[in-house]
């Protein structure tokens, strides 16, 4: 199904001559951030449609869209009103206001909201075939009722608060994001009016409710529903007339004092700040009525034009629920990912497997495992001196952070660089660095200005008379949990250039310095735009040369203006250019005259792709092994170029090269089940079915070892390049896609 795209621009081949000129320099080369955002969620909304996808898999994917749009909104949106209500002007890279952008926005948001709601319906009758039901509770049986009765006694009333809206009782703060059941409430003698009852949905009670199985069903009933059936028992001597639910966003991206004496005490008061943030978003179930709901959203200081009201379900982020383990039919089969055959071939031994030659682990496909036994293995190491940590995300009992703690204690010099300004992850951040400081670990929150994005370690080991130092690279976080869905990139390397420059970073970090020389390794916000820009120039002179030119990219988001300009230069210089862009991509593909040779595509599947891989064919064709080879945490964002420290390793040993050039991106590239191409409109294909069927994720399940083996010997004969079949000869509109 093609998307809905608002039509900026005509970039097709009957277009002007002049048009094509003009085009160069006009905002309309770029496609507008928030709207190219709002395509990728449309992508992830499709999957939940997709028949290849288990059932409750697409229900699955139906909640991650609309967890999606919930930060959307709380951030996204909530900057456009933010610049709207201050009267700011400035226009975006495509020449919108922030009022132009923000009404697109809207236009395009509800569109996704319909659709949520259309799908959520089918789904629901989907399930209903499969024995899994949503009951309602006032048309159940009586065993049925008395069993919720017991239920709600014991479980649901005890943590309910009914609180009346009326005259003298005005409107109580509704929290951020929570379910809110509004009740119209008369008196059963005059029938009239008394006022409203609001009940706040709890977070600890599920929202879907497991009745017990009765045969081969699973029911579920909805918790406001249960409320609402007992209502009674909360506001005695009334009778309920309507009820409904609403839940509102709030603006979450409140500004921290990163000059406060106490930077952790700052945070801890903005977190507080964040939860009563401004109104930005309303959603109200369709069942209360329209007066009460102008009163709610003018009470709540939402706009009308920020209000939405839904037939099916307000907060679908709690579809999830639904997706149980007793039904294994209608989830994807398990999936245990294979521990890196290059440490088995040593025994479990980190050191001596890196020691052996540098090797490259692919997530989730290859287990994270592995970078918990480095870290494990140096904090129980007697011989290890020191650790030095980034932690940006990472899971609630992590692994790592336990590793750090235990190499702390037994008397190892123990680094952690935490990032309190990960975003929606603030408050785990600062409860994990208390912990790590208890232990004697020294913890250091950053550089003021820059958030700390680049994923390191680095360990520093006695071996004999001398000092010898291990590094960790990533393109994901150290988190255990995402890594098993987050497709990642771990390279581990004693490589002396790249530990040196591992151990400049950290250095900078903490000691706000920034290094007067590195020798590998790239890092922003420094020289990672300067090192992207000279590869591309490179590339073009390749092609003035006479050579071929060739840039493949793969990363989450493409979005600065000045990097994308860089890409349309080349391309109308002859360079050919793929770009796998899993999320916002501001670059148009395909206009004649300015992007002819540009190609960018997007899979969506059963993983997240997450990792960045950059390859510049160094005049060949790629894929090639004279290739220039990069990893990074970085995607090419204005934030990662000038605003985060971030890092770009070059892949220089042979089989690790031909694992990530000749296997991860050739194989990405003949992806034809997951890939959707974007056209010059802005607008996004799936790939046609009639093509060969081939599924990149599919494939590395299958195949999950890049070494095939791992051992020593796979380094002298390393796989060969596979080059995926490109079709360059595309419309500007995507034709043959």
């Amino acid at each position: 199904m093609e998307q809905a795209t608002t039509k900026l621009h005509d970039f097709s081949p009957k277009a002007q001559e002049s048009e094509i000129t003009t085009i160069r320099t006009s905002p309309k080369r770029f496609v507008n951030r928030e709207l190219s955002w709002l395509d990728f969620n449309q992508r992830v909304i499709e999957e939940s449609e997709n028949k290849r996808n288990p059932l409750l898999e697409r229900v699955r994917f139906l909640s991650i869209s609309a967890r999606n749009l919930d930060e959307f909104y709380s951030v996204r949106v909530a900057g456009l009103v933010g610049q709207v209500r201050e009267g700011i002007s400035t226009l975006s890279p495509d020449g919108a206001t922030p009022e132009q952008q923000l009404e697109a926005v809207r236009f395009k948001a509800r569109h996704l909201k319909q659709e949520q709601q259309r799908i959520w319906q089918n789904l629901r009758n989907e399930l209903a075939e499969t024995n899994i039901k949503m009951l309602e509770a006032a048309s159940l049986k009586a065993d049925d009722k008395e069993w919720l009765s017991d239920y709600f006694d014991e479980q649901v009333y005890p943590v309910l608060t009914p609180l009346a809206v009326d005259p003298s009782h005005p409107l109580p703060f509704i929290p951020n994001m929570g379910l809110t059941l509004v009740l119209c409430l008369n008196d059963p003698l005059s029938h009239k009016h008394v006022m409203d009852g609001i009940v706040l949905l709890p977070g600890q009670v599920p929202r879907f409710l497991r009745l017990p199985n009765k045969g081969d069903e699973i029911r579920f009933v909805l918790l406001e529903e249960i409320i609402t059936l007992f209502a009674s028992r909360l506001f005695p001597g009334l009778t309920i007339t309507s009820s409904g639910v609403l839940r509102i966003i709030r603006d979450t991206d409140v500004e921290f004092e990163d000059e406060a004496e106490d930077l952790v005490s700052a945070y801890e008061t903005a977190l507080k700040q964040r939860r009563r943030g401004v109104g930005i978003h309303l959603e109200l179930e369709g069942t209360l009525p329209e007066t009460l709901g102008r009163e709610l959203y003018k009470e709540m200081g939402v706009g009308p034009s920020d209000v939405v009201v839904l037939p099916e379900m307000v907060g679908m982020v709690d579809l999830a629920q639904l997706v149980v383990k007793d039904r294994p039919d209608l989830i994807f089969p398990p999936y245990t990912p294979r521990f890196s055959q290059r440490v088995l071939d040593f025994d479990g031994d980190c050191f001596a497997a890196i020691r052996s030659n540098d090797f490259i682990v692919h997530h989730p496909f290859e287990s994270f495992d592995v970078v918990v036994q480095f870290l494990q293995q140096a904090a129980l190491d007697p011989n290890v001196l020191a650790i030095k940590q980034t932690l940006y995300r990472t899971s609630r009992d992590s692994p790592i952070v336990h590793a750090l703690i235990e190499a702390a204690e037994a008397g190892k010099s123990v680094t952690a660089v935490v990032e309190l300004r990960a975003r929606f992850d603030e408050e785990a951040n600062i409860r994990l660095s208390r912990s790590l400081e208890a232990a004697g670990v020294q913890v250091v929150f950053g550089l003021a200005h820059y958030k700390t994005h680049a994923k390191l370690s680095l360990v520093v080991r006695r071996e004999g008379k001398k000092l010898r130092s291990y590094a960790h690279f990533g393109t994901g976080n150290y988190h255990p949990v995402t890594a098993k869905i987050y497709t990642d990139l771990s390279f581990f390397t004693c490589n002396s250039a790249l530990v040196d420059d591992s151990a400049r970073l950290f250095n900078y970090v903490t000691g706000c310095i920034v290094p007067e020389n590195m020798e590998a390794v790239a890092f922003s916000p420094v020289n990672i735009r300067q090192s992207l820009e000279d590869l591309v120039r490179e590339e073009i002179e390749h092609v003035k040369a006479g050579r071929p030119g060739h840039i493949w990219l793969k990363m989450n988001s493409l979005v600065d203006p000045q990097l994308i300009d860089l890409l349309y230069e080349a391309s109308q210089a002859g360079v050919k250019i793929v770009a796998i862009v899993r999320g916002m991509c501001c670059l148009r593909p395909h206009v004649p005259g300015l992007s002819e040779t540009i190609q960018v595509r997007s899979i969506v599947g059963r993983f997240l792709e997450h990792s960045r891989i950059f390859a510049f064919g160094n005049g060949r064709h790629l894929p090639s092994r004279q290739a220039k080879l990069f990893i990074s945490s970085a995607d090419w964002m204005q934030r990662n170029m000038n605003k985060r420290v971030e890092v770009m390793v070059p892949i220089t040993d042979p089989t690790v090269h031909a694992q990530i050039l000749g296997q991860i991106m050739t194989v990405n590239l003949r992806d034809t089940l997951q890939t959707w191409k974007m056209t010059s409109q802005g607008s996004w294909h799936r790939l046609s079915t009639d093509q060969r069927q081939f599924s990149a994720h599919e494939n590395f399940m299958k195949n999950p070892s890049l070494s095939k083996g791992g051992n020593s010997n796979s380094r002298t004969k390393p796989e060969p390049y596979i080059v995926p079949e490109l079709n360059w000869e595309e419309t500007s509109h995507g034709a043959s896609s």
